[in-house]
Protein backbone atom coordinates (compact mmCIF):
# COMPACT_ATOMS: atom_id res chain seq x y z
CA UNK A 1 0.00 0.00 0.00
CA UNK A 2 1.37 3.39 -0.96
CA UNK A 3 -1.10 5.65 0.88
CA UNK A 4 -4.59 5.53 2.34
CA UNK A 5 -5.86 6.75 -1.05
CA UNK A 6 -4.98 3.35 -2.50
CA UNK A 7 -7.34 1.56 -0.10
CA UNK A 8 -10.67 0.56 -1.62
CA UNK A 9 -12.38 1.10 1.73
CA UNK A 10 -11.15 4.69 1.85
CA UNK A 11 -12.28 5.29 -1.75
CA UNK A 12 -15.70 3.77 -1.08
CA UNK A 13 -16.15 5.76 2.12
CA UNK A 14 -15.24 9.00 0.31
CA UNK A 15 -17.92 8.26 -2.30
CA UNK A 16 -20.32 7.45 0.52
CA UNK A 17 -19.73 10.85 2.14
CA UNK A 18 -20.75 12.49 -1.14
CA UNK A 19 -23.97 10.45 -1.17
CA UNK A 20 -24.66 11.43 2.44
CA UNK A 21 -24.29 15.13 1.65
CA UNK A 22 -26.65 14.80 -1.33
CA UNK A 23 -29.18 12.88 0.76
CA UNK A 24 -29.19 15.32 3.66
CA UNK A 25 -29.78 18.31 1.36
CA UNK A 26 -33.42 17.19 1.33
CA UNK A 27 -33.82 17.14 5.11
CA UNK A 28 -35.86 19.89 6.80
CA UNK A 29 -33.87 23.10 7.18
CA UNK A 30 -34.57 23.20 10.91
CA UNK A 31 -32.43 20.04 11.23
CA UNK A 32 -29.31 21.79 9.89
CA UNK A 33 -27.71 21.94 13.33
CA UNK A 34 -29.36 18.72 14.50
CA UNK A 35 -29.40 15.41 12.72
CA UNK A 36 -27.97 16.76 9.45
CA UNK A 37 -24.84 17.88 11.26
CA UNK A 38 -24.62 14.60 13.20
CA UNK A 39 -24.98 12.48 10.06
CA UNK A 40 -22.44 14.48 8.08
CA UNK A 41 -19.87 14.47 10.89
CA UNK A 42 -20.20 10.72 11.39
CA UNK A 43 -19.90 10.10 7.63
CA UNK A 44 -16.82 12.32 7.27
CA UNK A 45 -15.27 10.63 10.31
CA UNK A 46 -15.09 7.27 8.51
CA UNK A 47 -12.59 8.09 5.72
CA UNK A 48 -10.86 10.66 7.94
CA UNK A 49 -10.02 8.06 10.57
CA UNK A 50 -8.95 5.53 7.96
CA UNK A 51 -6.56 8.14 6.57
CA UNK A 52 -5.28 9.27 9.95
CA UNK A 53 -4.74 5.72 11.12
CA UNK A 54 -2.75 4.81 8.04
CA UNK A 55 -0.38 7.69 8.75
CA UNK A 56 0.37 6.46 12.28
CA UNK A 57 3.67 4.81 13.11
CA UNK A 58 2.43 1.57 14.63
CA UNK A 59 -0.10 -1.04 13.63
CA UNK A 60 -1.81 -0.72 17.02
CA UNK A 61 -2.38 2.99 16.40
CA UNK A 62 -3.70 2.22 12.92
CA UNK A 63 -6.12 -0.35 14.32
CA UNK A 64 -7.25 2.14 16.96
CA UNK A 65 -8.27 4.64 14.28
CA UNK A 66 -9.94 1.91 12.23
CA UNK A 67 -12.03 1.08 15.29
CA UNK A 68 -13.02 4.73 15.55
CA UNK A 69 -14.12 4.54 11.88
CA UNK A 70 -16.18 1.46 12.76
CA UNK A 71 -17.81 3.29 15.67
CA UNK A 72 -18.70 6.20 13.39
CA UNK A 73 -20.23 3.72 10.95
CA UNK A 74 -22.49 2.22 13.61
CA UNK A 75 -23.43 5.70 14.82
CA UNK A 76 -24.33 6.64 11.25
CA UNK A 77 -26.48 3.54 10.81
CA UNK A 78 -28.43 4.55 13.92
CA UNK A 79 -28.91 8.06 12.56
CA UNK A 80 -30.26 6.66 9.28
CA UNK A 81 -32.80 4.61 11.23
CA UNK A 82 -33.86 7.67 13.22
CA UNK A 83 -34.11 9.74 10.01
CA UNK A 84 -36.27 7.05 8.44
CA UNK A 85 -38.55 6.97 11.49
CA UNK A 86 -38.91 10.75 11.19
CA UNK A 87 -39.72 10.37 7.46
CA UNK A 88 -36.67 12.39 6.41
CA UNK A 89 -35.52 9.39 4.33
CA UNK A 90 -37.81 6.92 2.63
CA UNK A 91 -37.43 3.23 3.43
CA UNK A 92 -35.81 2.10 0.15
CA UNK A 93 -33.22 4.88 0.24
CA UNK A 94 -32.45 4.18 3.88
CA UNK A 95 -32.02 0.48 3.10
CA UNK A 96 -29.64 1.29 0.23
CA UNK A 97 -27.55 3.62 2.39
CA UNK A 98 -27.41 1.12 5.25
CA UNK A 99 -26.42 -1.66 2.83
CA UNK A 100 -23.59 0.51 1.47
CA UNK A 101 -22.55 1.30 5.02
CA UNK A 102 -22.57 -2.40 5.95
CA UNK A 103 -20.18 -3.05 3.08
CA UNK A 104 -17.84 -0.34 4.38
CA UNK A 105 -18.05 -1.90 7.85
CA UNK A 106 -17.12 -5.32 6.42
CA UNK A 107 -14.20 -3.76 4.55
CA UNK A 108 -12.89 -1.97 7.65
CA UNK A 109 -13.25 -5.17 9.68
CA UNK A 110 -11.37 -7.10 6.98
CA UNK A 111 -8.61 -4.50 6.96
CA UNK A 112 -8.25 -4.75 10.74
CA UNK A 113 -8.01 -8.54 10.52
CA UNK A 114 -5.43 -8.35 7.73
CA UNK A 115 -2.98 -6.16 9.65
CA UNK A 116 -0.09 -8.01 11.28
CA UNK A 117 0.08 -7.77 15.05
Amino acid sequence: MKTHKDLQVWQKSIAFVTEVYQLTKNFPKDEQFGIISQIRRAAVSIPSNIAEGSARKTTNEYVHFLHIALCSSVELETQFIISTNLNYIDEPESTNMINDLQEIIRMITGLIKSLPR
